[in-house]
């Protein structure tokens, strides 16, 4: 008999043996039908996996996200399988779950159509059918390249002997007739996959490497339920409205180039504005907070990269300018700004009486994003972020990492979008020890402190095993964009290394030596993906203190084009952006234009307003406000502008 501890706490005994599914069986055949896969002393497993021992057991449903990520990993199997079924000579590459979806890239002679994927919708739906189980079976590694090399799978031979001399064994999942190299889990038969859609097909590269073969890949996602499917379809729809990559454009808030290069977007003079709006916001708050700006180098010589550690963790996503094997001296484009702001810290002796240290920067950055990966304004090669780097005592760590988050969250809820965001404290993995830096007794110390300052504020995360910094631990704030994918906005790491490795130093109360702890933070994060996120969030109607134009003034004739310049000069005086439309059209006409163009306030100027110096005023969103005198109108437009009412 084994003892098995269940989520609400309640101990039950079984066989030795039993699976996963037969303890939900035994629970309530509702919740084995909504059973995706399970977690056994936290370790998320098949269904179908024999327990053996006393564990705690957590059956996990596509309401769990570890649930919904298998039933869609199966369902990019199925995927798999009709594309084999009907194109036998596919080669087959990876096929992961993803935000709201999964996808699978193959490489096929001839581009998929529209056409053909709704082909492999009706194979897949005749999978579905079949409700074929998943088996999983393991292969030592030279058995697992033999078996995909008989199957002529060259991408699958790939994987494998990158584990080849680990000595690990490779597992594959088998449905039917299908094969495939997988780890798992997934849930236990096809049949369950009732609700899917094949969204789009695109090229990306193996590994999303410019330098290896254009595959093509496949999207879809997949629910339980029908009604749930149509309503993500909808929302998809709706998201398209929404895209930064189209709305910004189509708005003339960026553009790109292909002389320029992919991932180095051109921001028009809307999008330069909010960022600089943006900026400004974020630099005076951080003055304010006492935090000192810096302005530091694009690039360094390899030498400082090579102290930091980032030349030996972080190289293959740099830009390096020149050949170490035939240059004296080679040089980097920085991709942050930490080892240059520890040069500021290092300008003269410390003393404890100088700590808290906090250095701030509008920081210019370039990192070399694989091309697979860059997205609009998201991800880019060329950014600039609101850094910051605060050197400080032991006993100053908790209050100022509480400080770096107490303006993290005033500045997202100033823009809106705290609501939208969540949580990971992402940690090291001591499994994959030449991804980081230090000992492990330096990592727990940090990921405790870390845990014990978020404890304490009663911070609700999820854990990222893997995602930290190579120096440290993080606190990521994470946001999705309109299509559902997460992205990290804003990170907030502790790091007891790195001023080690630079002899960053401060003279103690007891005139020994010591080095400061760093937390390395972010204000609004990235500006490029902050403005694509408000573009998003917005649908390009931004709140009045960030709107690019904020007031735009139609005269109703030639006649009345004096008064609407005279308005707008008093306006501008005040600091406000205004424009004239002052083309020869209809005023119905002008007015639409500037809706499309989302400006916040329209005022209509004509004969009357002209005599009695009145304005005629419209109101994003609320419509025709009536007639104001100008200092009415000043009156509610600043108050908007300095409390950045968003409305």
């Amino acid at each position: 008999m084994v003892k098995i501890s269940l989520k609400d706490g309640v101990v039950k005994e079984f066989e030795s043996g039993i699976t996963a599914a037969e303890v939900a069986k035994n629970l309530g055949m509702g919740l084995y039908k909504a059973a995706c896969v399970c977690r056994i002393d936290g370790e998320v497993r098949d269904l179908r996996t024999p327990i053996q021992n006393d564990c705690a057991l957590e059956i996990l449903t596509f309401d769990d996200d570890e649930g919904k990520k298998a039933f869609r990993h199966t369902a990019s199997h199925v995927l798999a399988q009709a594309v084999k079924r009907l194109f036998p000579e596919a080669k087959l590459a990876i096929g992961p779950a993803i935000d709201n979806g999964f996808y699978y890239d193959f490489d096929v002679d001839v581009p998929f159509t529209p056409e053909t994927l709704e082909k492999i919708e009706a194979e897949m739906k005749k999978i579905v059918k079949e409700a074929l189980p998943l088996e999983s079976f393991e292969l030592d590694a030279d058995e697992a390249v033999a078996l995909m090399k008989e199957k002529n799978e060259p991408y699958k031979v790939e994987l494998i002997e990158e584990h080849a001399d680990k000595g690990e064994k490779i597992t594959f999942y088998k449905q039917g007739e299908f094969t495939e190299l997988c780890a798992g889990p997934h849930i236990p038969d096809t049949g369950r996959i009732k609700a899917f859609r094949l969204t789009s097909c695109t090229g990306a590269y193996w590994r999303g490497d410019s330098n290896k073969k254009m595959l093509q890949r496949i999207y879809g996602t997949a629910y339980t339920k029908s009604a749930d499917l149509e309503n993500h379809l909808q929302m998809m729809e709706e998201a398209k409205k929404r895209d930064h990559n189209r709305l910004g454009r189509e708005l003339e808030f960026f553009t790109t180039s292909e002389m320029i290069g992919q991932g180095l977007p051109i921001l028009l003079p809307k999008g330069a504005r909010v960022i600089q709006l943006l900026q400004r916001f974020v630099e005076d708050e951080e003055q304010r907070r006492g935090w000192l700006l810096t302005k530091t180098p694009f690039m360094a010589k390899s030498d400082l990269y090579k102290v930091s550690g980032h030349w030996d963790h972080y190289k293959d996503g740099m830009f390096v300018l020149g050949d170490e094997e035939k240059d004296d001296e080679v040089f980097a484009l920085r991709p942050m700004t930490c080892p240059f702001q520890y040069q500021a810290y290092l300008n003269r002796a410390r003393s404890y009486k100088d700590l808290p240290l906090r250095y701030n920067e509008t920081s210019t950055l370039f990192r070399n994003e694989a091309s697979g990966e860059m997205h609009g304004l998201i991800r880019v090669r060329q950014f600039t972020i609101s850094e910051g780097h605060l050197m400080c005592l032991p006993e100053q760590l908790e209050d100022e990492f509480k400080g770096c988050l107490d303006l993290v969250i005033y500045c997202l809820k100033t823009l809106g979008l705290y609501d939208d965001v969540s949580y990971r404290f992402s940690q090291w993995d001591p499994n994959d020890r030449e991804k980081y830096i230090g000992t492990p007794e330096q990592w727990d110390e940090a990921q405790s402190k870390m845990k014990t300052i978020l404890d304490d504020l009663g911070i609700k995360y999820k854990i990222g095993i893997g995602e930290a910094a190579f120096y440290g631990p993080k606190l990521d704030i994470q946001i999705k964009n309109v299509y559902g994918k997460e992205d990290t906005l804003i990170t907030i790491q502790i790091d007891q290394m790195l001023a080690e490795k630079f002899g960053m130093e401060y003279v103690d109360r007891d005139g020994t030596k010591k080095n400061p702890y760093i937390i390395h933070r972010t204000s609004i994060g990235c500006y490029e993906r902050t403005l694509a996120l408000l573009i998003e969030k917005y649908a390009g109607a931004f709140p009045l203190w960030l709107a690019p134009e904020q007031v735009r003034i139609l005269p109703i004739a030639d006649r009345h084009q004096d008064y609407a310049n005279e308005v707008k000069d008093r306006l501008e005086k005040l600091g406000m952006r205004v424009s004239v439309d002052d083309r020869s059209e209809k005023t119905g006409y002008k007015i639409r234009a500037a809706q499309m163009e989302k400006i916040p306030y329209m005022i209509v100027v004509g004969d009357k307003e002209a005599e009695d110096k009145t304005l005629s005023v419209r109101k994003r969103g609320f419509g025709d406000q009536g007639a104001l005198t100008i200092d009415e109108f000043i009156a509610s437009a600043l108050k908007d502008i300095a409390e950045r009412t968003i409305w």
